[in-house]
């Protein structure tokens, strides 16, 4: 009896010194998210400044530096299909001061380049899921097809004689139309660019009839009279393109294809802090200003849980994995 006694004495000090020492660590991480953020903090992205993405980065950090008080500056780091970005992240300290505004090439990225430059589930944590905005399929204003099913006419008449251009080899858009070419059973050429701007002058010029790429590129473009969209690639009309059909209307419901973006901070930032910027996202992302700069570049806030976030990189991992590997696509 006086040894069971001892030893259960014994397990329950060990169970309240456990206890002791994890409030205690606790205490300081808490008290430390309270008074986050305490200096300017970095958003980085992997374009160029002025695309959509730096446009969405641009967006939420002036929204997060009304609500919380200091600058967030976005700090722009193109190259290498934005592994650049993702690298400088990664290695940068896990202290809530340094995160990516990513988007799908995160995901694509770990299929793409061999050796794995990262490994995104493992090396970030997603602190919020921002938006979309949906690729569209643009033509030359003269091309002889106006929407996609004159489009698939015409390739199926003549396989592999229509070119399409994208902003590079595993881009978003080109994945898109890989999986649309599949879908409809059809060939087109590929033929990439170093970027969508380049790839947009070269379809109005008249070089190639068809482009890819999202819907902020293409908007002047086709206002100007320019192009002309031939479908949207999303689950339903944008407010940007409201006349032109989705790829569902077209013909093919259930396809969908957009540029998503979400914020991701490197894996050992304190929860406290990622909670914290997760919870100041959610208030961001409703607010008129936001969701109005968003519908401005065609697309749509996309609030909710960091489990989701998740959730969308692990899936379109895998998705890009299996087209990367029958496709072979191989990166600029």
């Amino acid at each position: 009896m006086l040894y069971q006694f001892a030893l259960m004495s014994r397990r329950l000090l060990g169970t309240l010194a456990v206890s002791y020492l994890v409030a205690a660590g606790a205490g300081p991480m808490a008290a430390h998210a309270q008074d986050f953020p305490s200096k300017p903090v970095k958003i980085v992205v992997g374009y160029s400044a002025g695309g959509a993405v730096d446009a969405v980065a641009r967006s939420v950090g002036q929204a997060l530096q009304g609500s919380l008080g200091q600058p967030f500056v976005v700090d722009n780091k193109p190259g290498a299909g934005t592994n650049i970005a993702v690298k400088y992240v990664v290695e940068s300290p896990p202290d809530g001061y340094t995160m990516l505004m990513a988007a799908n090439a995160l995901a694509a990225n770990m299929a793409l380049y061999q050796p794995m430059p990262f490994d995104a589930e493992k090396d970030l944590v997603p602190v919020a899921l921002v938006g979309r905005v949906p690729v569209v399929i643009a033509a030359n204003i003269n091309a002889p097809y106006n929407d996609i099913k004159s489009l698939i006419a015409t390739a199926k008449t003549k396989p592999g004689s229509i070119s399409f251009a994208s902003p590079g080899n595993g881009s978003t858009p080109h994945m898109a139309i890989e999986f649309f070419k599949r879908a409809a059973g059809v060939s087109l050429l590929h033929i990439p660019y170093r970027g969508g701007s380049q790839a947009l002058t070269d379809v109005i010029g008249g070089q190639l009839p068809l482009v890819a790429v999202n819907a902020l590129e293409a908007q002047p473009h086709v206002k100007s009279g320019r192009l002309k969209v031939l479908a949207v690639l999303s689950a339903k009309r944008t407010s940007v393109f409201p006349d032109a059909p989705t790829i569902a209307e077209s013909g093919f419901p259930g396809f969908e294809a957009s540029v998503w973006y979400g914020l991701v901070a490197p894996v050992a930032t304190p929860k406290p802090i990622v909670a914290k910027l997760h919870a100041e996202v959610q208030k961001a992302l409703q607010t008129k200003e936001v969701r109005d700069r968003m519908a401005a570049v065609g697309g749509e806030v996309l609030p909710g849980g960091a489990d989701q976030f998740a959730a969308l990189i692990r899936s379109e991992r895998q998705r890009y994995e299996k087209l990367v590997r029958e496709a072979n696509i191989k990166p600029d």
